[in-house]
């Protein structure tokens, strides 16, 4: 989620693996937030950072200069730790350095035409992998070491995904998503489903990964619009909704488990009772629920999923209702968090529950509004 040549003060976010905590930098540095108070936990002001990576809410960060500087090339990792205020390892590379992604086990640096496996304790070279030139460093992480994939675009002229696993060094699959080429992907946290977008931003797609299979098609929109974030709900065992962001300024979720097991009784199975009918259900607009004007257009923006809270009907075993917190970061400073809730007859609504700006956070919690 790097943007070096960004209008805006902010040039990079990234929540940790489990949402808990967020890394922001400026121009001056970048700060490590709280998720769940907004308290400042760090902050370093040394110059301009491009990529700020969180190991969990360890002391390690990764971390790479946005090259305004001699010390803060863009061709160096440096991890950080900040207890000590001090880097552990600096790794020199012969490009720019366009994704980092790691978790306890590996470390994952993204180059343009290749991308780097690493042991993260050792920090000894595991595998390289030779890429199709990826410009913007596209690629996405699932940090569960019993599902750790690695996706990465596997063409230039068409929306096909490349799909690695980290822990056994080795292709998985790959899938021909789209027919453009990709603008987002993201995997869940257990490495179970791949959602994709192409650069048209129509469509949104979630594949099974351990298939390869196509197990929803969302229509976010007729017209074409940059998305900006994909991302699922942290769950262990069933990705409940998928949060997207776009040029157009809105949200959109998607909901994978919830509505379709109101009205799905075909199959008792997890994957019978997930799968669509047929594409026209998966195109269904009753999956797909919008909160618009989130962000001002074309103000580039993050959003997650914190958690997902269900409740039970009491006169049965289905669910009665839902509720998400989205966490939505703009690139213009501004941070909002949302209350998400959906019922049983797929009416939903959204209650602003937090606001602040992120560049005036200081030590202690964040003004909110």
């Amino acid at each position: 989620m790097a943007n070096q040549s960004s209008p805006y003060p902010i040039l990079c976010a990234s929540f940790n693996q489990d949402n808990s905590g967020f890394a922001i930098s400026t121009k001056d540095g970048f700060k490590i937030i709280d998720s769940n108070t907004g308290r400042l936990c760090y902050d370093r002001a040394v110059g301009a950072f491009i990529i700020v990576e969180m190991l969990y809410s360890s002391s390690l960060l990764a971390i790479v200069g946005a090259g305004e500087q001699p010390s803060l090339s863009p061709r160096r990792l440096c991890l950080f730790n900040t207890t000590t205020g001090a880097p552990l390892r600096e790794m020199n590379f012969l490009t720019s350095i366009l994704a980092v992604r790691l978790n306890r086990k590996r470390l994952v640096v993204v180059l343009q035409e290749k991308t780097y496996i690493y042991d993260s304790n050792s920090l000894s070279m595991l595998d390289t992998i030779d890429t199709v030139p990826n410009l913007k460093g596209l690629c996405a992480f699932s940090p569960s070491l019993e599902g750790c994939f690695l996706a990465l675009p596997a063409s230039t002229a068409k929306g096909a995904v490349l799909v690695y696993n980290v822990m056994e060094l080795q292709l998985h699959c790959e899938i021909d998503a789209h027919r453009s080429p990709l603008a987002a992907i993201a995997l869940s946290s257990n490495g179970k489903y791949i959602a994709t977008a192409s650069e048209q931003g129509t469509i949104i797609r979630i594949h099974l990964v351990s298939e390869a299979t196509k197990s929803y098609s969302f229509r976010r929109g007729t017209c074409s619009s940059t998305i900006f974030s994909l991302s699922f709900a942290p769950s262990l065992q069933l990705p409940d909704i998928l949060v997207a962001t776009s040029s157009s300024g809105s949200v959109h979720i998607f909901s994978l488990g919830f509505e379709t097991n109101q009205r799905t009784k075909k199959s008792g199975s997890f994957l019978g009772s997930i799968l669509p009918y047929s594409v026209n259900d998966g195109l269904d607009p009753a999956h797909h629920h919008v909160l618009h004007n989130a962000v001002s257009a074309g103000v580039r923006s993050y959003a997650v999923v914190r958690k997902v809270d269900k409740v039970a009907d009491s006169s049965s075993s289905e669910i009665a209702s839902c509720r998400a917190i989205i966490s939505l970061i703009a690139y213009n400073g501004c941070f909002q968090e949302y209350a998400f809730t959906l019922n049983s007859q797929n009416e939903s609504t959204w209650s602003l529950e937090r606001e602040f700006n992120l560049v005036a956070v200081i030590s202690g919690n964040a003004e909110t509004s």
